[in-house]
């Protein structure tokens, strides 16, 4: 019998009461103390380690339908920048995806330097307040894609992230982005850790207050 891949399920409107997973990250966020460390040149040292400010905005959107597959998501944009400098240190956009029949979810990334990923853990319950997503590069369906230059000069292997929300309305990110830097043997590991307060609620998706 061949599978039914267009009937599109009826669905509440309301995402911010089906979240999952991903309620805690609903709304805006700042945060003072990140700290990404990043590779620099030889004449440098080889490694740097930074503290960064951030917001990270995550607004919820309408179900999105795949025929019969279905996702209740946020919306975001990250903004950061170092301590008392004006120009932009990073810039992220994409979408943070719950299904709750397969249990997975999904980030998408959109780095404003010609890059793209997809990263997704599965096995992850409604009410989980830790989660780690993968992202591998070569792989056709959770992967990283690069532009010429960054394929070369910084290889992107892998990337890795873990979410917890902490139970003082918190939440925490650990991020591990395996690189192979062009001229070095040994893969490096560029990570960014911080934890992020709400200063404003999330805005209801337009569905949900019609």
């Amino acid at each position: 019998m061949t599978r039914d891949i267009f009937t599109e399920p009826d669905l509440d409107p309301n995402t911010l009461a089906n979240l999952g997973p991903l309620t805690g990250m609903a709304g805006i966020w700042e945060g003072m103390a990140g700290t990404d460390t990043h590779p620099v040149s030889d004449a440098e040292g080889l490694t740097e380690t930074d503290t960064y400010l951030e917001r990270y905005e995550l607004q919820p959107i309408d179900p999105q339908t795949n025929g019969p597959q279905y996702f209740y998501g946020l919306r975001y944009h990250v903004h950061i920048h170092k301590p008392n400098e004006v120009e932009t240190f990073h810039d992220q956009v994409g979408y943070w995806l719950w299904n709750p029949v397969e249990q997975t979810v999904t980030q998408t990334i959109a780095i404003p330097r010609a890059q793209v990923a997809l990263a997704s853990g599965a096995g992850v319950a409604p009410d989980a307040t830790e989660f780690t997503l993968h992202a591998e590069r070569g792989s056709t369906m959770y992967g990283i894609c690069s532009n010429p230059f960054l394929e070369t000069a910084y290889t992107t292997v892998s990337f890795r992230i873990t979410v917890t929300i902490n139970p003082d309305g918190t939440w925490s990110y650990d991020e591990d982005t395996v690189l192979h830097v062009e001229g070095r043997g040994d893969p490096f590991h560029h990570t960014d850790v911080h934890t992020l307060h709400k200063v404003e609620e999330p805005t209801p998706n337009p569905l949900a207050s019609v």
